[in-house]
């Protein structure tokens, strides 16, 4: 029963074991379905399902009915000519990260936004080139088709190894899009949550780094080589500023200029979105400024720039992957697949989230490998979402996919019609364009400050992540990276935080005894939290700290005093020892015997419990012992473990952890475990766990239970008029619970079995408060006219 007063409110019930409470309150039934019952779920075919299905994995049919045509249109048509204008520059740009021509680039920014507006969940991502995506294939490009191609004897022109690398981005494209596909079909859209924010934060960041140095071979005009092998940044730099004095000028100011005006429009468009119409297009204006000028100024010809040159026209004939590439980039791939999701999906999540619409996981798998198979058969690569492009979609007014369409038909306007204008272009332009997009990214490193004050361990796997994927590459690196992440999480659960717990405030609330001043500790009680699952890697850490809580080793404790009854009995046989009233007394000079001499014996006969019954007299362990025998004291005699945050236990755990509950119970300290989740017993009782030493009469619900069970336990065997109310009474008896610092001095309770009181406060309960239960004679009342005083001695109130 439960009675507020106030702010504060009163308990009383009995003091619940598990199997008190069980017997007390039904438990309902539950059939748990087996696995093959989830085969026989997941397999079943009927109508509805089919139709769910179907509807699943075709989103457009769900959302494109329900278009508010007249009130979204305008806001789409706006939006997706905005995104399509940045998506035709980015495309461009993306591609020189690629290592193929940039009209390619095209191809990657309308195939998969056409697949994705029909399998897609979200309505605000835009689907397209992603700089870390493109920096990863171009990884595996550079890696098969090396700058030096030519001259081994590879490839006879440019031309041919161009088409070479755009086969090999097309290859791992569409590899890296059927690994999407399976995942999605396979219902493995959770594979996300094994990239953390902090790990997703720290490749990007370092993706951005290898995107910088990437494209200073473009700002500055330098023929160098790509190196994607471990530490190849600092190859790639290395070989940099060798040529540093070869540098084209004319490259390296226009660079320096087109970066330095995109920054700022970027900032006045951060800075001032609320009250602009729509962000500056500045990559628009920049590229067509530049083309224009580069064209009547005729760049090429007279400073020798290098420039975009004659696009593609129209669209390349779709072509089958090249096996052989696909047996040689399966890393790659797997490695593009998981990052290229992981990305678009955490984007997609923030709009869902602020626009109140569910995502797919699984159906964004789909969608995504469907679009980079596609892309990938007609040449082009790797796709994902860029923050940027998506920023300007959703910021533009975008309500739909129906603006990722629009911004198709402005890409697919270029590639066929208008292209040719972009041909005088400089790729340094383009270079500066992708080092523009960057910013955000690159603002990542203020977080390295913050997750170190809020969670050093996040901040160590940021750190690790981005040293890791700047020095080993993208591809080495992200494996190092989720390896590591999941190395700190076996970490922190091999070595949980354990604590000893104390009464706070004199009441039902446990907490770590350093951490508070109001505390009370029941004298020769000990309560252990452990705040984790117990499991084959941490339960000799466990039990370690167990040990050192109590501040004895059990099974130390037990062999000294196996040793010493065995000693005992051979001074009893000699006659050295006597019996007398007041104990054995010794009458014999006694003579050290060391340790190995009392061995003779099996150890394992010493791990056993201490037997007495063949003594005259039984030992007090706590008392004088004779002469010549010492065994380590030991001052409690309970111990409570707080199982509330052990979500399971393995059967590796279950063993040592019998073995070590054994040996505290061969010593006469008595075991309890509170707080243990549903099922924890029954899978207890299923591996036979309990035996004659641990029985399942040690789980209690709570921690409160087991101390108050503890206290008047003690309280009934120190007392002889209490042990003897105990004996006599049926069910309806009185006992008083003595004082202390959890009870009042004079506690009045009546109970079918033990009873107490359970979470009090001082202002709880006025003086001469009664509280009775709800109905039924048999249940308890409780007396209590004042609480939480000093100890006084112990009453008995006559039962009714």
């Amino acid at each position: 029963m439960v009675e507020p007063v106030g702010n504060h409110y009163v308990v009383a019930r009995p003091v619940y074991s598990e199997n008190l409470f069980n017997e007390e309150h039904e438990k309902l039934h539950r059939y748990h379905k087996t696995l093959w019952d989830h085969l026989k779920l997941c397999f079943r075919c009927s109508p509805q399902r089919v139709k769910k299905i179907a509807l699943g994995f075709f989103p457009i049919t769900s959302w494109l009915p329900a278009y508010r045509f007249r009130e979204w249109i305008l806001s789409d048509i706006v939006s997706g000519i905005n995104t399509g204008l940045v998506a035709v520059l980015q495309g461009l740009a993306f591609a020189l990260l690629v290592n193929v021509p940039p009209g390619y680039g095209l191809y990657a920014a309308f195939f998969p936004v056409l697949v994705y507006f029909i399998f897609g969940t979200s309505r605000h991502i835009s689907v397209g080139p992603f700089p870390v995506l493109s920096l990863m294939v171009g990884g595996a490009v550079t890696r098969l088709v090396p700058d030096d191609s030519a001259a081994n004897g590879t490839s006879t022109n440019l031309s041919a190894i161009n088409e070479e690398r755009v086969m090999v981005a097309a290859s791992v494209t569409v590899l890296s899009g059927v690994f999407q596909l399976l995942l999605g079909i396979l219902q493995f859209g959770f594979i996300v949550i094994y990239l953390s924010q902090s790990l997703i934060s720290g490749f990007t960041t370092a993706a951005a780094i290898h995107v910088v140095v990437s494209q200073l071979k473009f700002m500055l005009q330098l023929p160098v080589p790509g190196f994607n092998v471990p530490f190849g940044i600092i190859y790639t730099l290395e070989s940099v500023f060798s040529q540093i004095t070869k540098t084209n000028v004319a490259d390296l100011v226009t660079s320096l200029v087109v970066l330095l005006i995109v920054f700022v429009v970027k900032e006045m468009n951060d800075r001032y979105k609320a009250k602009l119409p729509t962000p500056i297009p500045i990559e628009l204006l920049v590229t067509v400024l530049a083309a224009l000028i580069s064209y009547f100024v005729n760049f090429e010809e007279k400073f020798n720039v290098a420039v975009v040159g004659k696009l593609e026209d129209g669209f390349q004939e779709p072509v089958a992957p090249d096996v052989g590439v696909l047996q040689k980039c399966i890393g790659d791939s797997i490695s593009i697949a998981i990052v290229g999701f992981a990305v678009a999906f955490s984007v997609a999540k923030v709009y869902s989230i602020k626009h109140d619409y569910p995502v797919d996981g699984n159906q964004e798998l789909i969608a995504f490998g469907l679009g980079n198979i596609v892309g990938g058969s007609f040449k082009g690569f790797a796709s994902s979402t860029a923050l940027s492009r998506s920023g300007v979609q959703e910021s533009t007014g975008g309500k739909t996919q129906i603006a990722g369409i629009i911004s198709a038909v402005i890409v697919l306007i270029v590639i066929l019609a208008i292209g040719f204008l972009l041909a005088p272009l400089q790729k340094s332009v383009l270079a500066s364009l992708a080092l523009g997009n960057l910013k955000g990214m690159l603002m990542q490193f203020k977080e390295v400050g913050i997750l170190w004050k809020k969670d050093k361990y996040d901040c160590v796997i940021w750190v690790v992540t981005f040293l890791a994927a700047v020095f080993l590459g993208l591809d080495i690196g992200l494996a190092t990276a989720v390896a590591f992440q999941l190395l700190t999480v076996v970490i922190r659960s091999q070595l949980p935080s354990c604590t000893l717990l104390a009464n706070v405030g004199r009441s039902n609330i446990y907490r770590n005894r350093k951490d508070y001043t109001d505390i009370y500790e029941p004298e020769g009680v000990k309560i252990f939290r452990c705040s984790s699952p117990i499991f084959f890697a941490n339960i000799e850490f466990f039990r370690e700290k167990l040990i050192t809580a109590v501040g004895f080793n059990p099974l130390r404790v037990l062999r000294k005093r196996n040793k010493a009854l065995r000693k005992i009995r051979k001074m009893l046989k000699k006659g050295e020892l006597q019996v007398t009233p007041k104990g054995l007394i010794c009458t014999a000079n006694h003579a050290h015997e060391s340790d190995e001499e009392l061995d003779n014996n099996r150890i394992e006969e010493l791990d056993q419990p201490t037997n007495m019954t063949d003594l005259p007299v039984q030992i007090n362990w706590g008392g004088d012992l004779p002469p010549g025998i010492t065994v380590p004291r030991v001052d409690i005699h309970s111990i409570i473990l707080d199982f509330s945050s052990v979500s399971f236990l393995d059967f590796s755990a279950m063993r040592v952890l019998q073995k070590t509950l054994k040996e505290f119970v061969r010593i006469d300290i008595d075991i309890y475990i509170a707080g243990a989740h549903e099922g924890f017993l029954e899978k207890l009782e299923r591996c036979a766990f309990f035996d004659e030493e641990i029985k399942p009469s040690v789980f209690f619900l709570t921690i409160h239970d087991a101390v108050l069970h503890i206290l008047l336990k003690k309280d009934i065997a120190s007392s002889p008029k209490l042990k003897l109310t105990e004996e006599k009474g049926s069910g309806n008896n009185y006992i008083t619970i003595p004082s202390n610092g959890l009870r009042s001095r004079e506690c009045a309770v009546r109970f079918p079995s033990p009873v107490a009181v359970a979470a009090l406060q001082p202002q709880a309960v006025q003086p001469q408060r009664l509280l009775r239960g709800a109905t039924g004679s048999d249940k308890k009342s409780i007396f209590i006219p004042e609480l939480l005083c000093q100890p006084r001695a112990q009453s008995i109130q006559p039962a009714y």
